[in-house]
């Protein structure tokens, strides 16, 4: 009940239009409890032409009105009944209508918020948060969650209204022409109730086991899609197709458990039904022989009866339904309420311009239980280059990782002109850096957008400089629509060298007082090493520069060389002095010259 209570929160901003929908469905429900009453003097009076007899003592309201109808000749009657009957299906079809849209209208604007919530969430989160999770899950969460709350709201909570309408009413009908017949109906009842209760718990744990499986089809699909060149460069085709294959068949399996167990309800709520309904319908029959109860009402008190039943139906499947949405709204929640690692301070003040230094003080990192940074201590003063080097996985990626706060250290702490830089806005903090790194990440937008993305309202004339400083103008200008020419996801139209020189631009454009520079040149071919470069020896000039090296002759001229061995400073120093120690760095870079 408390995760159908969390589901329900989605309606609230669109309570007056579902109090709106509720009366119509109302409305709605009454009109077919007054259809179903009009077989009464249709088949007493107007075809038999006998006396409407209720066994049960009317209200004088209704009993005079059942003395009005008996005092009709049949024909005039009739003719009052086919004017009645237009009017009753013109207004049911008209609040049938109303409601329906308006249900449509809250489902629709729901998946609309969740989607909304769930993107601005990913935003908000860490970066650890992004590690830890898959792409295709996380896709899975906006697109299959959000449509299955959906459906629970455009529907099921439809029909939770308008089918428990029609069973209170139609129950009430039953009770009120004959009491003494309602024993018959509770049992049947109370046993739907428990298949119901019993059928949901399992489907809910089903629904969630399902939804799961549909996050491993949507995170496979984004893997081998956004890695079809290895897929193929490795002959991997078949794997990759047996592997999808076998995921797709578990949901399909956990799918059909689901299903079987929702149609199952449908049956067994009939075969419940038709057992009452012969009880009643044979006690009752003798009762209209012996003429204690007229044809018609009896007629009514059966058609009741079933109508009773059918809305059950209806609701057991509003119940299924609902299990899937509790299930698919519990994983929702688990990213709304995922709290980040990294949060900016209540008191936070904005960071001014950059003008002396950064210092690590102490500094202790560690993913889950592997320390990666051990005691780090550093002083970049304001316009220098400090270069990281070191063999793999010693730390150099999350050092600089921390600078603009994708993490926070465990144990110390990093300042930037002697404030904590966890006392200023993330905002401030990032508006001072710019990143060029290994993997250039580019959009599926125009190159103009590409390197505009930090300065959004950058000119025309602003874009071309950058581009012009990053040794990108030329190639832009042979592109198909120039500045405009879109360059695919993660920018797969264009070469490796040019997505790295429209990087360079995009840091040119936002024009940072600190850089970090992460292996940028080390995936390209030595032409395009050489113009890249040129680009990056532009950029770096008159700011402070945070550079990992893999080819250690880029950093001959860094100010201060910092070796990182098992996440500790073992060397530091400059290029001439290091060669001078004949220690770790020299046998890096004598290591290197032997390679080449």
């Amino acid at each position: 009940m408390r995760d159908y209570l969390k589901l329900l929160r989605f309606i609230k901003p669109y309570s007056g239009k579902f109090i709106i929908a509720t009366i119509c469905m109302g409305f709605s429900a009454i009109f077919d409890g007054v259809s179903l009453a009009m077989m009464v003097p249709l088949a007493d009076k107007v075809l038999t032409n006998k006396k409407i007899i209720i066994p049960t003592k009317l209200p004088i309201p209704l009993a005079n009105l059942v003395d009005k109808i008996n005092s009709f000749t049949p024909e005039a009657l009739l003719n009052y009944m086919a004017f009645g009957i237009v009017i009753l299906f013109v207004l049911k079809g008209f609040f049938g209508f109303v409601q329906s849209y308006i249900m449509s209208d809250i489902g629709q604007a729901i998946v609309r918020d969740i989607k909304a919530k769930l993107y601005a969430k990913f935003q908000t989160l860490s970066l650890d948060y992004f590690t830890h999770k898959r792409g295709g899950e996380m896709m899975s969460r906006i697109t299959n969650d959000a449509r299955i709350v959906e459906n629970a709201v455009s529907y099921g909570s439809t029909d939770l209204v308008y089918q428990g309408l029609q069973v209170v009413i139609f129950f009430s009908l039953t009770l009120f022409i004959y009491a003494k017949f309602v024993i018959f109906i509770l049992p049947p009842l109370a046993l739907l109730g428990y298949l119901i209760s019993t059928v949901g718990k399992k489907l809910r744990k089903l629904s969630k086991r399902s939804q799961e499986k549909a996050a491993d089809t949507n995170s496979i699909l984004y893997e081998t899609i956004s890695g079809a060149r290895i897929v193929k460069a490795f002959n991997m085709e078949d794997y990759e197709i047996n592997k999808f294959n076998k995921v797709n068949n578990d949901y399909y399996k956990i799918s059909m458990k689901s299903i079987k167990r929702t149609l199952l309800l449908s049956p067994v709520t009939e075969i419940v039904g038709c057992i009452a309904g012969v009880a009643v319908f044979v006690l009752g029959g003798r009762e209209v022989i012996a003429g204690k109860i007229s044809f018609g009402v009896f007629g009514l008190f059966i058609g009741s009866l079933l109508s009773t039943i059918r809305p059950f139906k209806k609701l057991s499947q509003v119940a299924s339904l609902n299990q899937q949405a509790e299930a698919a709204s519990e994983r929702i929640y688990e990213v709304l309420e995922a709290v980040p690692s990294v949060v900016e301070s209540p008191t936070a003040s904005e960071l001014k311009d950059f003008r002396r230094n950064i210092v690590f003080s102490d500094v202790w990192f560690h993913y889950g239980d592997n320390q990666v940074l051990k005691g780090i201590s550093l002083d970049v003063p304001y316009g220098s280059m400090l270069a990281i080097v070191g063999p793999s996985g010693t730390g150099k990626t999350t050092l600089l990782d921390l600078i603009p706060r994708f993490y926070d250290p465990q144990k110390g702490k990093i300042s930037i002109d002697g404030t904590d830089i966890r006392e200023v806005t993330l905002k401030s903090l990032r508006q001072q850096i710019g990143i060029v790194s290994q993997e250039t990440i580019l959009f599926n937008d125009s190159i103009r957008a590409n390197i505009a993305y930090g300065k959004p309202g950058a000119s025309d004339e602003e874009i071309k400089q950058a581009a012009m400083q990053a040794n990108a103008h030329d190639f832009i200008s042979r592109m198909p629509q120039g500045y405009d020419t879109f360059i695919g996801d993660r920018g797969a139209r264009i070469s490796g060298g040019e997505r790295q020189r429209v990087a360079i631009a995009r840091a040119l454009l936002k024009n940072p007082p600190i850089l970090i520079l992460d292996e940028a040149t080390s995936q390209l071919d030595s032409e395009s090493e050489r113009v890249v470069q040129e680009a990056l020896d532009r950029l770096i000039q008159g700011r402070t520069v945070l550079v990992i090296a893999h080819r250690l002759s880029t950093v001959r001229n860094a100010h201060k060389i910092v070796v990182l061995d098992k996440g500790l400073v073992v060397e530091s120093g400059t290029h001439s002095e290091l060669m001078a120690k004949d220690g770790f760095y020299k046998r890096l870079h004598l290591m290197q010259e032997l390679r080449n």
